[in-house]
Formats: C-alpha cells, sequence, structure tokens
C-alpha cells in the first residue's frame, strides 16, 4: 500500500531502485499465509506502545490469513480474527493479526488463536520462525517480539485493531501529523481530505497504463 501516494494505490516495494521480493527461506518458499492488510488502521510512529515499548511503523496493521485458499494481489475479503502477534522491527511496533477467511470452508471451526494451535499445528510457530528471519537475507538483524513471542488471543488482537483504527481516524480528520502519508479520500465526510469521487477518477484515468508484469528474478539460493 502506497501510503505516500494519492489515494494509497497497491505497488510493489522498491528498495534501492529494484523492485524488491521476498526470499525463499528454508524451509519456506515465499509467504506461507495470505498476507495483507485491514483499512482505516495506522500504526502511528508517535505512540508509544505499552505492550511493546516501541513506537508505530507509519504503516496499517497487517494481516496473516490462514484460510485454504490463495487470494489474488489486491483482492478484499473478510476474515476473522483469531488472535495477534506482538513484532518488534527495526524498533518499531508491527503488530501482525491472524485471521481466518469467513468463506474458507473451515472458518466456523476457528473462532481464537488456541484453536489454530489445535487444528494447525507448528502453524504458530512456523509463523514466528517465519518472521523472525525474514530480512536476514538482506543482511538485517533477526526481528523481536514482545510476549516471548507469545500469540495473544481473539479480545485482544480486536483492542489492538480498535486502538489502531482511532490513530487512523485521527489522523484522516488532521488531528495528528501523517509524515507525509496521503490522506485523500472519498468517503470520510469529516476528513479535510476528502475529495470529490470525479476529482479522485481523474488522479487514476491520468495514470499511464499498466505494462507487462516483469519476470521475477531469482538468486538461485534458498536461505537457511
Amino acid at each position: 500500500i502506497a501510503t505516500k501516494d494519492p489515494l494509497n494505490p497497491i505497488k510493489q516495494d522498491v528498495k534501492k531502485g529494484k523492485l524488491r521480493y521476498v526470499a525463499n527461506l528454508f524451509p519456506y518458499k515465499g509467504y506461507i499465509w495470505n498476507y495483507g492488510a485491514i483499512p482505516q488502521t495506522w500504526e502511528d510512529p508517535r505512540h508509544n506502545d505499552e505492550h511493546t515499548g516501541c513506537c508505530g511503523d507509519n504503516d496499517p496493521i497487517d494481516v496473516c490469513e490462514i484460510g485454504s485458499k490463495v487470494c489474488a494481489r489486491g483482492e478484499i475479503i473478510r476474515v476473522k480474527v483469531l488472535g495477534i502477534l506482538a513484532m518488534i522491527d527495526e524498533g518499531e511496533t508491527d503488530w501482525k493479526v491472524i485471521a481466518i477467511n469467513v468463506d474458507d470452508p473451515d472458518a466456523a471451526n476457528y473462532n481464537d488463536i488456541n484453536d489454530v494451535k489445535r487444528l494447525k499445528p507448528g502453524y504458530l510457530e512456523a509463523t514466528v520462525d517465519w518472521f523472525r528471519r525474514y530480512k536476514v537475507p538482506d543482511g538485517k538483524p533477526e526481528n523481536q517480539f514482545a510476549f516471548d513471542a507469545e500469540f495473544k488471543d481473539k479480545d485482544f488482537a480486536i483492542d489492538i485493531i480498535k486502538s489502531t483504527h482511532d490513530y487512523w481516524r485521527a489522523l484522516v480528520t488532521k488531528k495528528t501529523d501523517g509524515k507525509g502519508i496521503s490522506c485523500m479520500n472519498t468517503t470520510v465526510f469529516e476528513s479535510p481530505f476528502q475529495c470529490d469521487p470525479d476529482a479522485a477518477k481523474a488522479i487514476v484515468d491520468a495514470l499511464p497504463p499498466h505494462e507487462p508484469a516483469c519476470t521475477i528474478p531469482t538468486d538461485g539460493k534458498i536461505y537457511i
């Protein structure tokens, strides 16, 4: 989510002028869940989180969706919140919500984080391991976690989501400084950044046409 661009389009990350990809980190290949974000949330970089002792990472709150369907890029789905992991990424709070698509065939069997432990043994441990090490191939240190890397339950997760929604609302109503985030929107009537739908459409229409996707590069490595 390109938070500094008008209307916050979905774009691939760029690092040092090159498209950014996730390394294959043994024994995983790419992401091990559908990875996305909850709209209308924001981890405030000026707020020191009482649980982690670190400020927010200036992004929407992340979601790991654990259902059986592999979602398309940019797909919007409804999820059932199950729990949350408190990751500390280079000194910043970076919550990871664990959730399942409400339309997943097994969704009725998942109602809290303990159901994930029971029905997908080893999956949460793999999630911690993945997040701990995924930046190491880029020369970064391992990530850290609050609560000794234990997942908190659904109620705790919902409280965190609500608080990040409050930070987002303060952001879009200009009660706090977004540090360069574009808050242009068409739906939040109390927001001074609200724009006419025609103006938003004009921004989209002015963008260059999509070009064929680049070939995904590979360095031929699996990192251990």
